[in-house]
């Protein structure tokens, strides 16, 4: 049965909702053969859904299971679908991003769905992983030149790191060239003025939003 390219689209985006891999694997191989933009489906489709799984879990409506199933699946279609995007699209990264979270932290789930949905909005991804010092911060933003340090906690006794890592930022002369974008349960607007970072993002899909205002203001200096 021939499927249209909203039916695919939405499709997709059900799919990695409800963390079907097969079915995934399915619409991605059906959206090359139909003609669909790869890169529309990437976004359109698995991206869509991530979003969905992110209010989901936000709203305590799905669980830490329920989210690696939907992100493996959704890695299932990209897998499948990168390779075929356009050399335009291919060429065009986001912007880089270091992302992780500070030192004293361990915990990392709302990181890693960030990190899920940066990744499928196209963004290039450098995962610094969980109790990161606030050194590996600063030197990776230095040596990998990224345009977006993004950080986040849990705990307000680890926030403080957050204002070192941009201190750090500073002492090396390059905070002028980056975004600081911070997250997590007691982070803020206030705090964010506070430690002069850049932006907040208050869940995973916003990250996206916020991450991509970061770079037009970046490139548009």
């Amino acid at each position: 049965m021939f499927l249209g390219k909203k039916e695919i689209l939405d499709g997709l985006k059900k799919a990695v909702v409800d963390g079907d891999e097969a079915k995934c694997k399915e619409l991605a191989n059906e959206a090359i053969k139909t003609g669909v933009d790869a890169y529309e489906a990437i976004m359109e489709g698995c991206g869509a859904g991530m979003a969905v799984c992110s209010d989901l879990y936000d709203k305590g409506d799905i669980f830490v299971p329920e989210i690696l199933m939907s992100a493996e699946a959704m890695y299932a279609a990209m897998d499948i679908l990168k390779p075929h995007i356009k050399v335009e699209d291919a060429g065009k990264s986001k912007g880089k991003v270091e992302i992780g979270v500070i030192e004293g932290d361990m915990h990392d789930i709302g990181k890693n769905l960030v990190k899920i949905m940066l990744d499928a909005a196209g963004f290039e991804i450098i995962d610094l992983g969980r109790d990161v010092p606030i050194d590996d911060f600063v030197s990776t933003a230095k040596n990998e030149k990224v345009d977006i340090v993004a950080m986040s906690t849990l705990m307000t006794t680890t926030m403080p790191g957050m204002l070192d890592v941009v201190r750090g930022l500073r002492d090396k002369d390059i905070r002028e060239n980056v975004k600081v974008l911070v997250g997590g349960a007691p982070v803020n607007e206030d705090f964010v003025s506070r430690i002069e970072a850049d932006a907040y993002a208050e869940d995973a899909s916003k990250a996206v939003k916020v991450a991509s205002k970061l770079i037009e203001e970046l490139r548009g200096r």
